[in-house]
């Protein structure tokens, strides 16, 4: 039986990330979804016309679903499922903006995913990140283990990009991290970045690093800015890809996500941005990272503000 990963959202995240798990070539078949008529098929037979060119086998299959399941039953079977369903920012707005708008449609998707999909990884990638991931877990019932966000990833490229456009060396040569919230407690983790090895704060003064920290964390708006239409997909569908792609080989590569904490760094109870292992059963462990004073004291304070506004979610 070969392996078969949905992708709900046909938007430019949900068609982006459907195109690059095609291309990985790891899976038989991509399937993805959305409530537009007609769209995810016009884009499913697209890609699988580049498959000649670009030399890969995977099929994609496009399916329209509707308001009351409708269509989901071609989800059945899947090993993972991506959730990009549910409104981009717009100029302005943050990320909890969205919230209410996209609590509704992260719910009914997770419903369907548990009926359809029952023995699925589910990949949530909706905003807020870390609320969405804690109501999809909610919604579908899944193992805590077998729902998990997608932010460090993204977060710990930009942060990682930033620094290897401020020293021009290849990104290649740096190593970050950023752990805690997609959003305004994120934590990057400076003790952990390098530069071809040595410690990133041998690299840059403490200034320029806090500079880089502060962009990194505005990444998303700096870009929803300048699109004006939509916000990022090109490195957060990039992010979601290597995820899934960690759980249909069963690879155990250790990634930034957001996971179920549960007592790792004296913290209990919360879905939050920490390293984690990945494998066929999602989450195999979450691996503890070594933080200075000052990061603990961060992500302490992050997994506080996460837990306020997770607590509000089951009602959603």
């Amino acid at each position: 039986m070969g392996k078969k990963v949905t992708v709900v959202g046909a938007g430019f995240y949900g068609s982006t990330t459907a195109q690059r798990l095609a291309e990985y070539d790891v899976f038989d078949t991509v399937v993805i979804t959305d409530i537009v008529e007609g769209k995810p098929a016009g884009l499913a037979l697209d890609l699988n016309q580049s498959r000649a060119i670009e030399g890969f086998e995977t099929k994609v299959v496009g399916v329209t679903t509707g308001p009351n399941g409708e269509g989901y039953e071609s989800i059945e079977g899947s090993d993972v499922v991506v959730i990009t369903a549910g409104l981009p920012r717009k100029p302005g707005m943050s990320r909890m903006d969205l919230l209410e708008t996209n609590a509704k449609i992260v719910r009914q998707v997770a419903e369907n995913v548990a009926k359809y999909a029952p023995n699925a990884v589910v990949i949530v990638v909706s905003n807020p990140l870390d609320e969405m991931t804690a109501l999809a877990q909610i919604a579908t019932q899944f193992p805590k283990n077998r729902v998990l966000g997608q932010a460090g990833m993204l977060d710990t490229a930009r942060f990682s990009n930033f620094v290897a456009e401020a020293l021009n060396v290849p990104v290649a040569s740096v190593r970050t991290l950023t752990l805690g919230s997609h959003g305004d407690t994120m934590v990057p983790v400076p003790s952990q970045s390098t530069v071809n090895g040595k410690p990133l704060r041998d690299a840059m003064p403490a200034e320029q690093i806090e500079e880089l920290v502060v962009k990194t964390r505005n990444g998303g708006a700096e870009v929803v800015a300048l699109l004006k239409t939509g916000s990022a997909y090109y490195a957060p569908s990039a992010a979601a890809a290597r995820m899934a792609k960690a759980v249909a080989e069963d690879s155990g590569e250790v990634m930034p996500v957001c996971a179920w904490v549960d007592g790792e760094y004296g913290i209990s109870g919360v879905y939050l941005g920490v390293e984690a292992e990945i494998g066929a059963e999602g989450v195999k462990r979450v691996v503890e990272t070594d933080l200075d004073a000052d990061e603990r004291a961060s992500l302490l304070e992050a997994a506080e503000a996460v837990r306020a506004k997770q607590s509000d979610i089951s009602s959603m």
